[in-house]
């Protein structure tokens, strides 16, 4: 182990609640970085000495880990095994989610927090997938760098609702990538074009809301989300883990390289080296409301 990444998810199991799945261990830590020491006897494709990054259902606070070989991906081209152990839980969560939604070229998101560990990365993977990104931030200097990610519209996240009327003509957008939870479901529902996709991956706000839908929205809009810490393992290949890993591992070519994520002020999530204490832990990068 090199480095393992500090997540909100980690906090929150610190303070008893976010358990981990069953059967994962109950160490702290969903993502790592370092040198592959020992392989299987059925992996294919890394060797010891190859630099990884990998991600976890848990036990990452340690020197060493056992990992499935399909959660292991090779570190982005030209970034350094520090900061990389703070990527692939905000990559995974974006893509998994933005997958689920089917989000595609010429549509509209919006990217709530966009100066996030997860708005960061999602602003410029959306654009590569050719979509229309608006995003909410809360200050100019963030907004300012919400369009130097690739933000088309930011927006100041005190009147987002009026502002993103506005830019959509009154339409809505198609989707939205959410990481406020609770607080603004009837304001996301509303800003929302028929059909469109919702899904909440993480929030930072109460878990229940309640929200009037329009039968409209509710029969045609899908509203879900996805957490990889729960995903199983799965074929794929020669790896075995969960779909957003192998897809992260496709899609790499257009965000895993220098002037995108590599550029980023922050990556994801804070990363730290290992060994370390984790009462260490630190602010960690804010998990997700997918699309």
């Amino acid at each position: 182990m090199v480095a393992a990444g500090v997540n909100r998810a980690d906090l929150l199991q610190r303070q008893g609640y976010y358990p981990p799945p069953p059967g994962a261990s109950p160490v702290i830590g969903l993502e790592v970085s370092g040198v592959i020491d020992e392989v299987g006897a059925d992996v294919t494709g890394w060797s010891p000495g190859d630099p990884a990054v990998a991600l976890l259902a848990g036990g990452g606070y340690a020197e060493f880990v056992a990992v499935p070989a399909g959660q292991v991906l090779p570190p982005p081209d030209g970034i350094d095994l520090v900061s990389a152990a703070g990527l692939i839980e905000v990559a995974a969560t974006v893509v998994s989610n933005f997958d689920h939604v089917h989000l595609a070229a010429g549509e509209t998101v919006l990217v709530h927090g966009g100066t996030g560990g997860i708005g960061t990365f999602a602003i410029q993977y959306a654009r590569a997938i050719g979509a229309r990104v608006l995003t909410t931030a809360g200050s100019p200097a963030k907004l300012e760098l919400c369009r130097d990610l690739g933000a088309d519209v930011a927006i100041d996240y005190r009147t987002w609702a009026a502002a993103v009327a506005n830019a959509t003509s009154g339409e809505g957008v198609d989707v939205i990538l959410d990481v406020i939870g609770a607080k603004d479901l009837e304001v996301n529902v509303n800003s929302l074009a028929t059909p469109s996709r919702s899904a909440t991956g993480w929030s930072s706000s109460a878990c229940r809301a309640d929200a009037r839908v329009p039968s409209t929205w509710a029969s045609s809009s899908p509203s879900g989300g996805r957490r990889d810490r729960d995903q199983p393992a799965r074929a794929s290949g020669r790896r075995q883990g969960p779909r957003s890993v192998p897809r992260c591992s496709a899609a790499r070519g257009r965000w895993w390289r220098p002037g995108r994520s590599g550029s980023l002020p922050r990556p994801g999530s804070h990363s730290t080296r290992s060994p370390m204490p984790i009462a260490g832990s630190s602010r960690a990068g804010t998990p997700a409301r997918s699309c």
